[in-house]
């Protein structure tokens, strides 16, 4: 009889792409199949993250919600960075947990889940040559990594120490994976790392000398394939040649994710990001040049410990020059095991001012660009088909609303922008 899997997932892409990894590993090797209904589970499993704020907080009082009402027998897993962070504190804290993975050793996951008690976080473990079993399901998009962990030392970042040292994945296996994914029906491809641009800078095994520019156009090369995108490239390893390629290859979406995290020289000194705040205009600037209708997203991170009033300022004037697209902005929270993290904070009130004028003032640029938007024509795909009307993105990255169900869902379409609401794009197929 089959088994039935429970899966929750928190968090960045990374961690729904693992989630993935270990639904698959465990459907093939396991004979596990999903379900919506916790009660019927005979595995649940947390995939957690770090990154945003009160983690573990959050973490026991999920596993003790969860493990009120699972069914007699029933086992618990936590995985993810959280995992990785707390390893056996976890199951010392919850002792209904039955195993802890961290985000390192997902391919461990059928070895775990017969293993009771069982705590596997090693963070310089090596998956990068690892074949993942993969799921046939015909899907219009798929999640493929091409690196495990980051090298960076980013002051407020957590991720080095739950994701371990940056490790490319080889490019066989990469272009082994898009095909099949294609071959199932997969139009857009989404290419996933800590830091995807900095890919080739090292492999665990011996590789050809290779860089995140040939990558692309090596993927681009599969047929079937309409649209690539990845998350997230480093404003440091923003070259020339990789400027150059993302503005003229045609099957390279034209949004592209640019980290700011702040304005102010200053700050990215002590948050340790590597560029200045002239370095990222460059790069936007550039960008702009070549592809002029691109869109830019990027993340900001509001009351970091040594952000003074001016530094806040900065971060404003970077946002009124850029006009990002779209803006994941908070308010610093401290993370064991960073740098940054014996700092003294900025009061919880300044900062949460500082946060309201940030986001007032992206809303107030979203609302100006979505006016200009009107009578507008974007290539866009399909992604969601409702009752009443259809979404889907266009190639910059702009989610728009077509009033027509009698689309194809992963299929491409002209569409003609007619009104915006509060900023969101509303449209029509152009016949």
């Amino acid at each position: 009889m089959n088994k039935k899997l429970f899966i929750k997932t928190f968090g960045c892409a990374m961690n729904t792409r693992d989630s993935d990894h270990i639904i698959a590993e465990l459907k093939e090797k396991e004979n596990y199949t999903l379900t919506e209904d916790i009660k019927e589970a005979d595995l649940i499993i947390l995939n957690t993250c770090s990154v945003r704020e009160k983690p573990e907080r959050k973490l026991f009082s999920e596993i003790g919600s969860y493990a009120a009402i699972k069914k007699k027998g029933a086992k618990i897993g936590i995985c993810g960075c959280t995992a990785s962070a707390l390893g056996k504190e976890i199951i010392k804290k919850a002792p209904s947990v039955d195993f802890v993975l961290g985000a390192r050793n997902v391919s461990k996951i059928t070895s775990i889940i017969n293993t009771p008690k069982a705590v596997e976080v090693e963070i310089n473990h090596d998956e990068s040559n690892y074949e993942f079993c993969m799921t046939t399901e015909s899907n219009i998009r798929a999640l493929i990594n091409i690196s495990i962990g980051c090298d960076k030392k980013c002051s407020y970042c957590i991720v080095p120490h739950t994701r371990g040292k940056e490790i490319s994945i080889p490019l066989n296996l990469i272009l082994k994976e898009a095909q099949i994914r294609a071959d199932n029906g997969a139009k857009e491809i989404i290419l996933l790392g800590q830091n995807v641009n900095n890919y080739g800078a090292r492999f665990s095994s011996p590789h050809e000398k290779i860089n995140f520019t040939r990558l692309l156009k090596e993927i681009s090369k599969i047929n079937g394939i309409e649209r690539i995108k990845f998350v997230s490239p480093h404003p440091l390893h923003m070259d020339d040649e990789f400027i150059e390629e993302f503005a003229n290859n045609k099957k390279i979406s034209k949004y592209i994710h640019m980290p700011l995290q702040s304005g102010s020289n200053a700050v990215l000194k002590d948050m340790k990001r590597g560029y200045t705040k002239e370095w990222f205009l460059d790069r936007v600037n550039k960008i702009k040049k070549l592809c002029p209708d691109v869109g830019i997203g990027t993340d900001i991170i509001v009351a970091f410990p040594t952000e003074k009033e001016e530094d806040f300022y900065d971060t404003l004037d970077m946002v009124k020059k850029v006009e990002f697209d779209t803006m994941y902005s908070f308010v610093y929270s401290p993370r064991k095991d960073t740098s940054a993290f014996n700092m003294k904070e900025i009061d919880s009130k300044i900062a949460a001012t500082r946060l309201e004028i940030l986001q007032n003032l992206h809303k107030q640029i979203l609302e100006k660009k979505a006016k200009n938007e009107i009578n507008k024509i974007h290539k866009v795909m399909i992604e969601n088909i409702k009752d009443s009307a259809s979404e889907g993105r266009s190639d910059n990255g702009r989610l728009i609303t077509i009033k027509d169900t009698n689309l194809s869902l992963g299929g491409f379409y002209d569409v003609v922008i007619t009104n915006n609401e509060n900023g969101s794009l509303f449209g029509k197929v152009v016949r």
